[in-house]
């Protein structure tokens, strides 16, 4: 070999989770400029080492290709951390404005990377910045903070890959048609789209059933059945202005991700999008979907449909959920056995801060939804391909991330213990060592020592 043909890094020694179409295993990888040169045994990959190359001796621990958060608001996160609006404690929340400025923008963004990195977490989608929270309570939601994440990204500042929606309307709140449109007509920050793509809009549909704001077929125990927060007239007006926003952005070649977790809401976005052409292209998505059924998720298979849906607010809100619209509905909510056995491109996600970032804590409470508290290796491997390979699909990027092969980029995470042979009350214990994300190393337990 030539010096221009060695690995930048390899790893050896390991258990190497490929997450490929094949479920494939390998004790080691190489690197070069970014990219995976081969994965596959020890011999194999040192072949490619040269004078100059890194070594990771990985001593029997497990490789898994980055972990690639679907819903994560990174520059909340970053403001607030280590808190999180749900938690052990309770609800907590931060009054006032929480990023006034370049400074604090930049600092949350760089902060929240630091987090990422030392969760495994090697990509992520920034789920509504722009304009319409441009005068919000926080700043963490602004087009001031996309326009931040451009200049990072354009620096080589960022640790994770970013995907973002745009937001044209009120976090948690109304939005309007006029809006919208002519949002959609506006530049947005020219930027590598490896590391910031904004990839399409996001709309806050509804509310949530603990705060009886969803839009359910179902009524709430005091009575009525939410609504639409879209602005409109009445049920019909805000209905058909939700689906003409949605067909606006596709037909601008946009994604769209609808928050909508009643299932009514869930409906009037599935019938909008069956009436689009190529409509699988759009690689729609819906954001929460608490009150989804089997006939709405049966659909969003056929119609090239994805789903982000966060576990540990399932577990923490079931009675809440319970109390706004009875133990029946409740008990259906969420249903995660359904979602995993579907076509649908089913991510989990964190939503943090509103929950932990912590992928391991999610999985663990996926578990728990769906009654499992022993090893289950072929349900835990399905759970991550959650937060690697369907995310990535989710991204439009499976080409070249979201699995462990040869040309892809080098994102992974490197585990202390192999996650397919630990109780899902475990997970949250084993360690992320080390984090790659482009072949760079962002993040080293202390006390860790690969090299």
């Amino acid at each position: 070999m030539s010096a221009d043909e060695y690995a930048d890094l390899v790893a050896v020694g390991g258990n190497v989770l490929t997450f490929d179409a094949r479920d494939g295993r390998a004790s080691g990888l190489a690197v070069r400029a970014g990219r995976l040169m081969t994965v596959g045994t020890d011999e194999e990959v040192l072949a490619y080492a040269g004078p100059g190359t890194r070594v990771l001796s990985l001593a029997g621990r497990t490789v898994l290709p980055g972990i690639n958060d679907s819903h994560l608001h990174a520059a909340w996160l970053g403001a607030v951390w280590p808190d999180t609006l749900i938690s052990e404690n309770g609800l907590s929340a931060h009054e006032g404005r929480l990023l006034a400025d370049e400074e604090s923008r930049r600092a949350a963004i760089l902060r929240a990377g630091q987090v990422c990195a030392s969760l495994g977490i090697t990509s992520y989608t920034e789920p509504g910045l722009g304009p319409g929270e441009d005068d919000g309570e926080t700043g963490c939601f602004s087009q001031a903070v996309l326009d931040t994440y451009a200049k990072l990204a354009e620096e080589g500042e960022l640790r994770a890959r970013v995907t973002a929606l745009r937001l044209f309307g009120v976090l948690d709140g109304p939005s309007t048609l006029e809006d919208v449109a002519a949002g959609l007509g506006a530049l947005v920050p020219r930027s590598d789209s490896a590391w910031l793509n904004v990839a399409g809009l996001k709309i806050f549909a509804d509310g949530i059933p603990p705060m009886r704001s969803a839009w359910t077929c179902h009524p709430y125990t005091e009575g009525g059945h939410g609504s639409l927060l879209v602005a409109g007239a009445d049920d019909a007006g805000r209905e058909h202005n939700l689906r003409t926003m949605i067909r606006l952005a596709h037909q601008a070649g946009l994604q769209v991700g609808v928050h909508a977790t009643g299932d009514r809401t869930v409906e009037a976005f599935l019938d909008t999008v069956a009436e689009l052409p190529d409509a699988a292209a759009g690689r729609h998505y819906v954001i929460h979907g608490d009150l989804v059924n089997p006939a709405q998720i049966a659909r969003m298979g056929s119609l090239g449909m994805g789903l982000t849906t966060q576990p540990v607010i399932a577990v923490a809100t079931a009675d809440w959920v319970a109390g706004a619209l009875g133990a029946e509905v409740a008990g259906a909510a969420w249903p995660l056995a359904e979602l995993l056995s579907s076509g649908v491109r089913f991510t989990l996600s964190s939503d943090g801060p509103v929950t932990t970032p912590d992928w391991r804590v999610q999985v663990a409470a996926a578990c728990t939804l769906l009654g499992e508290r022993a090893p289950r290796p072929g349900l835990m491997y399905r759970l991550l391909r959650c937060y690697t390979t369907a995310p990535a699909a989710q991204d439009g990027a499976e080409s070249w991330k979201g699995s462990l092969e040869m040309g892809k980029v080098a994102d992974f995470c490197v585990l202390e213990r192999d996650p397919l042979e630990v109780t899902p009350a475990e997970l949250p214990q084993v360690a992320v060592d080390a984090t790659v994300v482009g072949g760079r190393v962002v993040h080293m337990r202390e006390g860790v020592a690969l090299d």
